[in-house]
């Protein structure tokens, strides 16, 4: 009786061992400027927000620069466009709703204090949206019961495909680790052609459902990924060191680089209403 005790003894001080929080000694750092920056086609969606970064424990808000220095050069025309912040959204938002034209390249431009930061990239020609529809799907071993969204279209190009798929649900943006849809031609061009499922996000009857299509450049598309990585990295004994995604924007005067990415880029939108069956 005396063995069986002891043997109980053991296993319960080694499960409840396992169960110890740990927390890794992170080296600490100068806070920096981080930029995230949207330009398309449609000027009522761009804008630029700059922030400081913090540590990885700290659970304070995020610190909003105000006073920065915002805007976009077409760097074939030459012409500029600032931006202002706006107190209400957190913002920089272009004056008079500016946006650009495919096939031009762009060149964004923050000074935050004694800094200034640069990135550039292209509008590409954006792929084609030709319809969206759904579908009731009972539930599954790996999947919920609801309505599931496929997209329909046709990607022409034979290089620089790199899309991502936004989702706004009831004027609610789909912004959880879960909701970056990212894919590129890695499998061919056909997906659109097909019919491209939405297969992780079940909607509901009544659900007002707005879906956002972009074509990236390859280095804000590496960032979303690395990003992604970020995300889900739980911090166990098998994930790697948490890291920040490396940022497309450059350090051009003074001497702390910046986080982020600016991204440029077509804007397409299309939305659907889910009728009750």
């Amino acid at each position: 009786m005396k063995y069986r005790l002891y043997i109980a003894l053991i296993i319960s001080t080694v499960l409840f061992s396992c169960q110890e929080e740990v927390f890794i000694d992170l080296r600490t750092t100068d806070r920096k400027p981080v930029i995230e920056a949207f330009w398309t086609d449609n000027g009522a969606v761009n804008f630029v927000k700059v922030s400081y970064s913090k540590d990885y424990y700290d659970e304070e808000p995020n610190e909003i620069v105000e006073d920065a220095q915002v805007s976009v050069t077409n760097v074939n025309t030459g012409i500029s466009i600032d931006f202002r912040f706006s107190a209400q959204s957190g913002r920089y938002l272009p004056i008079n709703n500016f946006g650009g034209r495919v096939g031009e390249s762009y060149e964004l431009n923050v000074i935050v204090g004694d800094s200034e930061y640069k990135s550039t990239g292209t509008m590409l020609a954006p792929p084609t949206l030709d319809s969206v529809k759904y579908e009731f799907k009972d539930a599954r071993v790996f999947r919920e019961e609801g309505y599931y969204i496929t997209v329909y279209g046709d990607i022409p190009f034979r290089d620089n495909n790199f899309y991502r798929i936004r989702l706004v649900r009831n004027d609610t943006l789909l912004n959880n680790r879960n909701d970056y849809l990212l894919f590129d031609d890695t499998f061919g061009t056909s997906i659109l052609n097909r019919g491209f499922e939405l297969g992780g996000f079940p909607f509901r009857a009544n659900d007002r459902v707005r879906l956002e299509l972009f074509r990236l450049n390859r280095d804000a598309y590496n960032y979303l990924n690395q990003l992604v990585g970020l995300l889900f990295n739980d911090g166990g004994l098998f994930s790697p060191p948490p890291q920040n995604p490396a940022s497309n924007i450059r350090l051009v005067r003074g001497d702390t680089e910046a986080l982020g990415y600016f991204m440029v880029s077509p804007f397409l939108s299309t939305s659907v209403f889910i009728e009750p069956e």
